[in-house]
């Protein structure tokens, strides 16, 4: 089963019988492995990565660090909740360092990524703190990589 999620993580679109012959398993037991993986939540969505850029239509995206009031009986899961429910909130992370919980956000506008930090996250109690980061470039993500590779990297030699 670990071998079937793998290949499907780094490429969703290949049918079961692609699966198969990779894995020597039949069509069967990769659609049902598949089948069970979806229906036990091991398989919570298929994901496109997307090159908004290209587009013209690129999102703002933040990476807000929040630091939070823990309380007995909950830790942190109750602050996250609330702050996962917000559709502007694309991730949340509980992680080590000063900061408490790391949270990705994307908006139309800056404006609007600040007013959802000022106005929303904020002031959600045992939040004591903030800070934003905003995206400026992105390199790779999931694994795919969106510079174009050059085609020679090698430097010019002048006589």
């Amino acid at each position: 089963m670990h071998e079937i999620l793998r290949i499907l993580q780094e490429n969703s679109r290949l049918s079961p019988d692609e699966i198969a012959s990779m894995t020597g398993k039949s069509s069967e037991e990769v659609k049902a492995a598949i089948v069970d993986c979806e229906q036990k939540g091991i398989i919570r969505a298929y994901k496109t990565v997307v090159d908004w850029e290209k587009l013209g239509e690129e999102p703002v995206i933040a990476f807000i660090d929040v630091k939070v009031s823990p309380e007995r009986g909950v830790g942190f899961d109750d602050v996250s909740e609330r702050i996962y429910r917000f559709p502007e909130v694309r991730s949340v992370y509980l992680v080590s360092g000063a900061y408490d919980l790391r949270v990705q956000v994307a908006g139309a506008t800056m404006k609007e990524v600040a007013f959802f930090v000022a106005e929303k996250l904020a002031t959600i109690d045992r939040v004591m703190e903030t800070s934003t980061h905003f995206l400026l470039k992105k390199y790779k993500e999931d694994g795919v990589i969106f510079e174009e590779p050059d085609s020679d990297r090698r430097l010019a030699v002048a006589p």
